[in-house]
């Protein structure tokens, strides 16, 4: 386990080998930014959408909680709806890629809410996968531990899809035709993104490899 002079050393690092060379990109960032996505995922440490998506500063407006949640709009204070609204409305994206990932902690606790005994918080925000969760018991797949956990943290990514529909800035850019929401679950062994086709309700390899010799 690291130590805070880890970090310090990699703050050092910043400053006097990447940050020099990239001095003109940060000069451009420093009173402005234009990211082409909302990037909503887990807050899980093993997943860095930059090296994901292979993108740099500036490019993506990230909103990462436990579970890669999106709760029902409403007139309550929550942090994910003003992200949502922040980036939608103030600075235009016109993506927003909701970005689940393999060994979720926060899906195992909708799988198992027993086992989150004295984190009360945590119980409660879980809450918002309440209907992914009722989607695996009624999707008539296996009932082994690992296939439940692959199927619902599908079904945990549809789900907080339709709960941004619910949001009134995402209806109104989308009704505007300059919004495309994702869906896309990430493998950590293997590195591999899937991503959610609604016209046929199933997760594919993204992107999509051509075919050996088909000239694509």
């Amino acid at each position: 386990m690291g130590t805070i002079d880890q970090l310090a050393d990699g703050v050092e690092r910043f400053r006097s080998r990447v940050f020099p060379n990239r001095r003109a990109l940060f000069k451009r960032l420093a009173s402005a930014q234009e990211p082409m996505a909302l990037f909503l995922t887990c807050a899980d440490s093993r997943i860095v959408p930059s090296m994901i998506t292979h993108t740099g500063p500036g490019d993506l407006f990230i909103e990462r909680n436990p579970g890669n949640i999106v709760p029902v709009y409403s007139l309550e204070s929550v942090g994910v709806s003003a992200s949502i609204e922040y980036a939608i409305a103030a600075l235009h994206t016109q993506h927003v890629i909701i970005c689940g990932h393999s060994d979720c902690g926060a899906v195992r606790g909708m799988l198992h809410p027993g086992k989150l005994k004295g984190m009360d918080a945590v119980v409660r925000w879980l809450g918002y996968g309440a209907e992914a969760r009722a989607r695996l018991d009624e999707d008539g797949g296996p009932d082994d531990e690992e296939s439940r956990l692959h199927r619902l943290t599908r079904w945990n990514v549809i789900v907080q899809m339709e709960h941004l529909q619910t949001h009134p800035p995402v209806l109104a850019a989308q009704d505007a035709g300059r919004l495309f929401v994702h869906g896309w679950v990430y493998d950590i062994e293997t590195g591999m993104v899937e991503a959610y086709d609604p016209m046929t309700g199933t997760f594919s390899e993204f992107p999509l490899r051509a075919a050996p010799g088909s000239g694509i």
